[in-house]
């Protein structure tokens, strides 16, 4: 194979993953936008809420780990790489938001309270870090 073609194959593994990434990343964010009551564009874009921007971009960070992990793992098979990528990131969006729900419910932080909060919220910290820790469990049982 000569370097043209060695590239061009990267350059299409590139894009495909890339292309997997983005569309779990939108999934993502409205699986979120349905866990999180209320409007996340509208809450995030108008009302510029930074309980509900934080635990969106910590949520999204999760999938982005387990996005990448799943492609680390998938050892350079690309057909196999981007449906483990793809069932992964579903996986991962999945454990994550029931996580969110089920520690809103046995902690008591009221993920619908923080969000009508104008000001940062130490729940949301705590859930944003929980989101990543979940993220990031997740990406290591991928790999």
């Amino acid at each position: 194979m000569t370097l043209v073609e060695t590239l061009l194959r990267g350059a299409g593994a590139i894009a495909a993953y890339a292309a997997v990434g983005v569309i779990l990343l939108i999934i993502g964010f409205y699986v979120i936008d349905w866990a999180i009551p209320g409007k996340l564009s509208q809450i995030i874009k108008v009302e510029r809420n930074p309980n509900a921007t934080l635990l969106t971009t910590s949520g999204l960070a999760a999938v982005g780990l387990i996005v990448a992990a799943s492609i680390w793992a998938s050892g350079g098979r690309l057909v196999e790489g981007l449906t483990a990528t793809a069932v992964w990131g579903l996986v991962g969006i999945a454990v994550q938001t029931v996580g969110m729900l089920v520690f809103d419910k046995v902690i008591g932080i009221s993920i619908k309270d923080l969000v009508t909060e104008p000001d940062l919220q130490p729940g949301s910290r705590l859930l944003a870090t929980t989101h990543l820790a979940i993220g990031l469990i997740t990406a290591v049982a991928v790999i």
